[in-house]
């Protein structure tokens, strides 16, 4: 398998994790970025008591500028940047008669604009190297909305609209541009849910349980392999039966 030069944003949080160990484990080199400096060193101390090896970059993604250096720092270390996973994301949920502007504006800034923000650096590269892959981790809250989340849902169905877009514009260029939608995943932020209500979540679901950050990175996996390249403009669930469409 060839080795490439992998950039996941948000790639300390607890998806991003497990697709940042996914993609150096099929070796490639992989790439982060951060805010918070202390706690991204004892992450890289983390991955690499379980043999993980990642280049941490500061970065804040709903900033062109700092999206572009951070790029450049990926690439001038590592070299030219050909898997791309946006993944950086947040939540400031509340109902939408209640919701501040800030409130609105955080998440889309982090979840949307930041696809922006970090595509546009590499795509040109992308193109003419003739070969890249670029996945945007949605949500299912993105296709079927949720209570308090106007401002999550309407990012994450946006980058699915990102996607399909980017994906007509570079096929011809060897480029794929596909999105996950991640169902509930057993994260620490779901599990800070209390009990009761997470109960009544996975109720819902067919498969009876959360999903891992691991089933993620697996998708991600697929869709960056380089048998994958007749897949793009695609949306993959990964939901456990919880949302289901065609």
């Amino acid at each position: 398998m060839t080795s490439r030069v992998a950039l996941v944003t948000g790639g300390t949080g607890g998806i991003g994790t497990a697709i940042v160990k996914r993609l150096a484990q099929m070796g490639h080199k992989v790439a982060t970025n951060y805010r918070n400096e202390e706690k991204a060193r004892a992450w890289q101390a983390r991955m690499r008591e379980d043999g993980i090896e990642v280049f941490l970059t500061r970065g804040d993604v709903t900033s062109p500028e700092e999206a572009a250096a951070m790029v450049h720092a990926v690439e001038a270390a590592l070299g030219p940047i050909e898997i791309l996973i946006n993944n950086a994301g947040i939540t400031r949920d509340t109902p939408f008669h209640r919701m501040r502007p800030d409130q609105w504006m955080e998440v889309i800034n982090t979840n949307l604009n930041s696809c922006f923000n970090v595509t546009r650096p590499v795509i040109e590269g992308m193109r003419e190297r003739k070969w890249g892959r670029i996945i945007q981790i949605s949500s299912i809250n993105g296709l079927k909305g949720q209570y308090g989340q106007a401002n999550y849902a309407a990012s994450k169905a946006g980058m699915h609209g990102f996607t399909i877009s980017l994906a007509r514009e570079n096929a011809r260029y060897g480029i794929t541009v596909n999105t996950i939608s991640p169902g509930y995943i057993a994260t620490d932020m779901v599990m800070a849910v209390p009990e009761e209500v997470r109960a009544k979540i996975i109720a819902d679901i067919p498969t009876g349980r959360l999903g891992t950050p691991e089933e993620i990175a697996h998708g991600v996996a697929f869709l960056v392999d380089e048998q994958a390249g007749w897949i793009t403009g695609s949306n993959l669930d990964i939901n456990g039966g919880h949302h289901m469409g065609w």
